[in-house]
């Protein structure tokens, strides 16, 4: 499957999570500015480091994938459209990267709590890694004051904002994404500071889904 990114080329293999409206509102969301140092968690074929790259020059890309495929789709695609960056296939939760080095991480993660009853699989499902984890990982490699941007399922807009003010992120921004303005939100965005202060400015919810 390819896609055009703006200036950008996405080539995902067969296996590679597809390219969703959440990423697509998620790569819009994050805060991100030149030269900033962006780590993406479980970057799958590498859609959001192209999102955020389209919006923001000379960025130190980092991606984490625990499959090989998408691994190595997102090498690939940081390649083919001539930039640099590093692409560990690792568990996140066992990356080898020195903490506190970046100035954005962004992910788009796994949606149901394990045991919940729901499915679609490992990249939908906290089979591998709970939002906790993720929080925990999150901010172990942000600089302090670095922006952790991330989307989830409305339903779980608590847990969310418990995980991460409970590893020391404060919630900032966030949004509502619905299919349009006759349906209910299907995806929220948040942006979380480390050692923020409170305030969460809540922006009008928008439906490009």
């Amino acid at each position: 499957m390819t896609e055009q990114l703006g200036p950008f080329t996405l080539e995902l293999p067969d296996g590679v999570f597809p390219l969703g409206g959440d990423s697509l509102a998620l790569g819009h969301f994050a805060t991100v500015r030149n030269g900033q140092a962006v780590c993406d968690l479980g970057c799958g074929g590498g859609t959001l480091l192209l999102l955020l790259a389209e919006r923001a020059q000379r960025l130190a890309l980092t991606g984490i994938e625990r499959d090989e495929t998408a691994a190595q789709a997102a090498r690939e695609n940081l390649r083919r459209n001539g930039l640099g960056g590093t692409i560990l296939h690792s568990d996140l939760r066992q990356a080898d990267l020195p903490g506190g080095q970046f100035d954005l991480v962004i992910s788009n993660p796994p949606y149901f709590a394990a045991g919940s009853g729901k499915s679609g699989g490992s990249a939908r499902c906290e089979e591998t890694c709970s939002l906790d984890e993720l929080c925990a990982t999150a901010k172990r490699l942000l600089k302090n004051g670095g922006r952790f941007a991330l989307c989830h399922r409305p339903e779980r807009l608590c847990d969310a904002l418990c995980a991460l003010r409970q590893h020391g992120m404060e919630p900032k921004r966030m949004q509502l994404v619905a299919h349009s303005a006759a349906h209910p939100p299907c995806v929220v965005l948040v942006e979380a500071v480390r050692q923020g202060r409170p305030g969460l400015d809540i922006s009008p919810q928008i439906t490009q889904m």
